[in-house]
């Protein structure tokens, strides 16, 4: 057998064993390391503690958990945190790489901190030429062949894609130097070890900084909040090795230098479960699924294209998210009277549970390992079937038109697009929680990455240009998963609505009165002055597949 042959057959055996025995090695999601969040009256009680960075405990609903603030006043102790680390290699180019490369560079550069930041890429890769736009050189040794740089790194931050470093970890393993530290953006290689029974080698530190938003987004964010002490996107960090004792500072620092406005705390294994089974949900998979099948419904209530594209799409990324973002999920119910609160009722009460049996179907997939599985095999078929795009359809079409001749100022908020909106998300919020996840980890996945970083980039480029330019991950997941959203609300919601079904008033009561409200309340409290500005110039890579 050839080698990757080989490979795929011990993948395929070593999962079909693991899951034939049990599911249970994925669960449960969130075991925190230090071993302090516990069941109790109070929920889970999250902390940690830092020798260089202030913590703070702030109560999301009825939850208190320990985070650190970021800022650039922050990066002063940024020597400090990254004491002992001369060389970080940023290995890749994708959609985080270009911009925490060049964030963690300029925040070490402004306090004079000493540390090379280097890119490492693939032998003849064509990102060569973007990276050396972005300031790094080969003269100066901050670009070079993934390998090498791979192999003078203190501190490797690996960014290539989930199906990349599936294949790669041995040698990436192999050519780390002693004491090095492993840094991850994302909890999938973990996932994979998981289910091929296999672990990160037990000499080295292994940490993860996962901002939640995309990368030009992070990048974005951090230029434009350079004159209110930072702006970013909030990171999840995680410490799943610890040998040196000093990787939960190394990992915040390096949040801090990112530009997060905040960090909290998560594990490897409760990251990838969430982040995975978050963008298959109401981040991506989901709201393209919801604007497809309002998109055809309006129109079969007798809407044109235009109109019928105003109210599903337009009204989600201008005006619905709009709202959450700053004042929370509720704030849109509590904004609308009379027949419009009985609209959105309607359609939240007919799409709530539908949606959740969608989303626990993909937390089971995500947290089985079912999915990871997916992602790689498509990987495999990739040089057989490349991706295509899906943004040539009537919907996305007229939603180019709709673009061109948008009045900002004038996008409607629909209450029966509302509805269903909101009902996602609640679902979604409700599984991660019913499985354990923090209040922070649910709403930074559920909420804030939608509404603050992936729905402005909808808003000003279409949902399908996010499905087509998303990671592979994500895009693998989201084509999956967005016709389920599409039919189960065509078949069993919107049927439900305009047979008459009655309202279930309990589950808009449960919708009122909701703990998320408060948690959701609590990080608007800690949002930057700052919204991301999507058509302003900026230095941030920005992936489009022509």
């Amino acid at each position: 057998l050839h080698e990757q042959a080989k490979e795929t057959m011990k993948f395929t055996l070593a999962l079909g064993a693991l899951l034939a025995t049990s599911a249970s090695a994925f669960s449960p999601a969130f075991v925190p390391r230090t071993n302090v969040a516990k069941a109790s009256s109070t929920g889970l009680q999250m902390s940690f503690e830092s020798s260089v960075f202030e913590t703070r405990e702030v109560t999301f609903a009825d939850t208190k958990e320990t985070i650190v603030k970021g800022g650039r006043d922050l990066f002063p102790l940024l020597p400090k945190a990254f004491e002992g680390i001369k060389e970080i290699g940023v290995i890749g180019w994708g959609s985080q790489a270009p911009a925490q490369a060049q964030n963690i560079r300029d925040s070490l550069n402004e306090v004079d901190a000493g540390i090379n930041v280097s890119i490492g890429l693939r032998e003849g890769s064509s990102s060569f030429e973007e990276a050396k736009d972005c300031g790094f050189s080969t003269d100066e040794g901050t670009l070079g062949e993934m390998f090498e740089v791979i192999k003078k790194s203190d501190l490797v931050i690996l960014l290539i894609s989930d199906a990349a470093q599936a294949k790669l970890y041995k040698e990436i393993f192999a050519a780390m130097k002693p004491g090095a530290t492993l840094g991850l953006s994302h909890g999938f290689l973990l996932g994979y070890l998981d289910s091929i029974g296999e672990k990160f080698p037990e000499d080295m530190d292994v940490i993860a900084v996962c901002p939640k938003g995309m990368g030009p987004s992070v990048r974005r964010l951090y230029e434009q909040g350079k004159e209110v002490n930072g702006a970013g996107i909030n990171a999840s960090f995680a410490v799943h090795q610890d040998v040196s004792g000093k990787a939960t500072d190394l990992a915040l620092g390096w949040g801090v230098a990112v530009g997060s406005p905040f960090m909290f705390e998560t594990t490897l294994r409760s990251e990838y479960c969430s982040d995975i089974y978050g963008e298959r949900g109401i981040l991506l998979g989901a709201v393209h699924g919801i604007v497809e099948s309002l998109y055809r419904r309006y129109q079969r209530q007798g809407m044109s294209p235009e109109d019928a594209f105003l109210q599903s799409s337009e009204s989600i990324t201008g005006n619905i998210v709009k709202t959450i973002s700053t004042k929370g999920i509720k704030a849109v119910y509590d904004q609308l009277e009379g027949e419009d609160k009985a609209i959105f009722q309607n359609a939240y009460s007919a799409s709530y549970k539908p949606a959740k049996e969608i989303l626990q179907e993909i937390y089971d997939e995500v947290s089985s390992g079912n999915e990871i599985r997916t992602v790689i095999m498509h990987g495999d078929r990739l040089d057989r079937y490349p991706v295509g795009k899906i943004d040539g359809t009537d919907t996305w079409k007229v939603g180019e038109e709709v673009r061109a001749n948008r009045d900002e100022e004038n996008i409607p908020l629909n209450p029966f697009t509302a509805g269903v909106y909101v009902a996602t998300m609640m679902a979604q919020i409700d599984v991660l929680l019913e499985e354990g996840h923090p209040y922070s980890e649910v709403v930074n996945e559920s909420v804030i990455e939608a509404v603050d970083s992936l729905c402005p980039y909808m808003h000003y480029r279409g949902v399908a240009f996010m499905v087509d330019n998303c990671s592979f991950t994500a895009k693998t997941g989201s084509r999956k998963w967005a016709p389920r959203f599409d039919y189960i609300l065509d078949q069993l919601a919107y049927t439900a609505v305009d047979n008459g079904n009655a309202v279930d008033q309990d589950l808009i009561a449960a919708f009122e009165v909701h703990k998320v409200h408060d948690a959701v309340e609590e990080c608007c409290k800690l949002r930057p002055p700052v919204d991301i500005s999507v058509s302003a110039g900026s230095s941030t890579k920005e992936i489009v597949i022509q």
